[in-house]
C-alpha cells in the first residue's frame, strides 16, 4: 500500500459521504465530496507516475472509483428526479460495461490503455454537468447527454487502443 493506492481507496470512502450528505439535503456539502473525489484521483496519478509507484492494483481500483463515484452522483440525481431515466441507464449500462470489460482483462493479464484526451475530455463535461444538477442550473441534462455520448464514442476509443496495444489487430 502506497500513497497513491491510499488516495484512491480514499475515494472509495467519499461515496457513501456523498450519498449522505445529498441525500440529507446538503448539495453544496456533496459537491464539495465529489470535487475532493475529483482531486484526489489528479493526485494519485500524478503520483504514481513521477514517483514510480505504479501499481496493479492502483491500475484496476483507480479507474473502479471513479466509475462507481460516478454511478453514486448519477442514482443520487435520479432518486431527486434531477435526471431522466434514459440518461441514467445509459451511462450506467456504458459505466458497467467498462467495470466488467475492464475486470474481465486485468485478470487475463492484458494491458490497460491509460487515460487520454477524449476521456479527461468527458470527466471534465461529466463534472460540469454534475455542477449545474446539484446547483440546479440550466444546461445540467444537455451535458449530462453530452458527457454520455462523448463515453461511447470513447470506449470506443479505448477498444481500439487496447487491441492495439495488446497486438490484436489484423495486420495489412
Amino acid at each position: 500500500m502506497n500513497v497513491p493506492n491510499l488516495l484512491t481507496m480514499s475515494r472509495f470512502v467519499l461515496i457513501p459521504v456523498f450519498l449522505a450528505l445529498y441525500l440529507d439535503g446538503h448539495p453544496i456539502w456533496a459537491l464539495i465530496v465529489v470535487f475532493g473525489a475529483g482531486i484526489t484521483d489528479m493526485l494519485d496519478g500524478y503520483i504514481a507516475r513521477r514517483s514510480g509507484l505504479v501499481t496493479q492494483v492502483g491500475i484496476m481500483l483507480d479507474p473502479l472509483a471513479d466509475k462507481l463515484m460516478m454511478l453514486a452522483v448519477v442514482g443520487a440525481l435520479l432518486a431527486h428526479g434531477e435526471i431522466p431515466w434514459s440518461a441514467a441507464g445509459a451511462m450506467a449500462f456504458r459505466e458497467v460495461g467498462m467495470i466488467a470489460t475492464g475486470t474481465y482483462f486485468h485478470f487475463r493479464g492484458k494491458r490497460t490503455v491509460p487515460a487520454n484526451s477524449f476521456g479527461k475530455l468527458t470527466t471534465v463535461i461529466y463534472y460540469l454537468a454534475i455542477v449545474l444538477l446539484i446547483l440546479d442550473q440550466p444546461g445540467g441534462v444537455v451535458a449530462l447527454w453530452v458527457a454520455v455520448g462523448l463515453s461511447f464514442a470513447t470506449s470506443f476509443v479505448y477498444f481500439t487502443s487496447f487491441k492495439e496495444l495488446n497486438g490484436e489487430t489484423k495486420s495489412a
